[in-house]
């Protein structure tokens, strides 16, 4: 009862109640949240020891190389350590501006908008974009940041089943001619390593008159220099495409590029930018150094592939289970959430880095450790994280039926 005799309820019984994390903590397989000592490269610094990480989006290398980080260290004596404001008030740099112009060429695009984070891009471009009596309609399985853009607009959002296209040409038939539809998909899925069936969703996004959005934060400089729509020849196709700087690019923040009259509307309706203070000198020079690269030098990306298919090969020919990937994310599939608590503790002590993806980041009971490559792991990180994997999934029994 409250001070005045009023029953009540306390808004914070639930930060005590029981809890999967607690749990894990209590049995020390809590996978997250770990401090990392030193740069991101093939290996860390983790508690004085060094690790292999194979958990980074690192993917290209770049967070390394030389050229970069003096860009960044350039625009912090040009400019200082941060914008003081948002793009709206005084936050906006040249460096903004040429960002946006370089990525818009980049993405074959006519216009581009960078946001402090990727997660806000999709927050604001869909949430700016999407009204009342719109209909969004997204992959069950994308990214937490599209799900949340879609719970702040007006509109009404329906899920398909992944990468089920009778499942999305059905909800486009239902809503086709009553409804303005926004299809917004994953191109690389994040944990599954997946690809969105662009060419099917293109060919139904065409029939039903919907527009289309592909998030393509693991795809740019890996499916392909200029991501997956163009990995299928479809960057005509897609009306917008976002991605991040904090993978490929080496940096932080996020982008949509299309159409410079759509570019134009989310400028002066996407909240999460206009209310928002703008990536800083540093981050801005880093991209735009990573861009450079990206647009120059085709063998960081090349190096990716080569170490991902040795990496793939060396964990299939153990027996894991590695469900649908196509990309450098490779996932081994465990089951249980515990189980994948257990493995990712006996991988960290032997010392392997990779995550642990629990529900609601993938299906209840598929469980997962992401793993993946980045154009700087050498022979030797591969074959050595291999064999740790393999030494770990015989001791806990997690080795599919093609183990030898």
């Amino acid at each position: 009862m409250g001070m005045l005799g009023v029953k009540t309820v306390d808004l914070f019984d639930k930060c005590f109640a029981p809890s999967r994390t607690r749990q894990a903590e209590e049995l020390g397989i809590y996978p997250y949240f770990v401090p990392i000592a030193s740069d991101s490269g093939p290996e860390v610094t983790i508690d004085g020891r060094k690790v292999l990480m194979f958990g980074s989006n690192n993917y290209l290398g770049l967070t390394q190389d030389p050229r970069v980080r003096e860009a960044a260290v350039r625009a912090i004596e040009d400019y200082g350590t941060s914008c003081t404001g948002s793009r709206l008030m005084n936050g906006t740099l040249d460096l903004h501006v040429e960002l946006e112009e370089r990525i818009a060429r980049f993405a074959g695009k006519e216009a581009a908008l960078v946001f402090t984070t990727g997660f806000q891009t999709n927050l604001g471009t869909i949430s700016g974009i999407v009204g009342r009596g719109d209909v969004v309609v997204m992959d069950r399985a994308n990214h937490a940041s599209i799900v949340d853009g879609c719970r702040l607009s007006f509109g009404r959002t329906i899920k398909y089943g992944h990468n089920d296209m009778q499942d999305l040409e059905r909800v486009l038939a239902a809503h086709a001619g009553r409804s303005g539809l926004f299809i917004v998909v994953d191109g690389v899925f994040s944990m599954e390593g997946d690809l969105a069936n662009l060419p099917e969703i293109v060919r139904l996004k065409n029939r039903y008159g919907a527009r289309l959005m592909v998030d393509d934060a693991h795809g740019i400089g890996v499916m392909a220099a200029r991501g997956t729509a163009h990995y299928f020849g479809l960057t005509d196709d897609v009306d917008l495409v976002m991605g991040t700087f904090s993978k490929s690019f080496a940096s932080t923040g996020g982008f949509v590029a299309g159409d410079k009259e759509i570019i134009y509307y989310i400028k002066h309706h996407a909240r999460s930018f206009l209310f928002s203070a703008s990536i800083p000198p540093a981050a801005a020079a880093a991209a735009l150094c990573s861009l450079d690269i990206l647009e120059n030098e085709p063998e960081h990306m090349e190096r990716l592939w080569a170490n991902t298919a040795l990496w793939r090969a060396g964990l299939d020919k153990a027996g894991f289970n590695l469900g649908a990937s196509q990309s450098p994310i490779i996932p081994v599939i465990i089951g249980e959430d515990l189980r994948v608590g257990t493995m990712w503790r006996k991988l960290f002590d032997d010392g392997l880095f990779v995550n642990a993806a629990v529900a609601p980041a993938v299906q209840p009971g598929k469980g997962l450790l992401r793993t993946s490559c980045i154009a700087s792991h050498q022979e030797e990180h591969l074959y050595r994280g291999l064999e740790i994997l393999e030494r770990a999934g015989r001791h806990l029994g997690v080795l599919g039926a093609h183990g030898n």
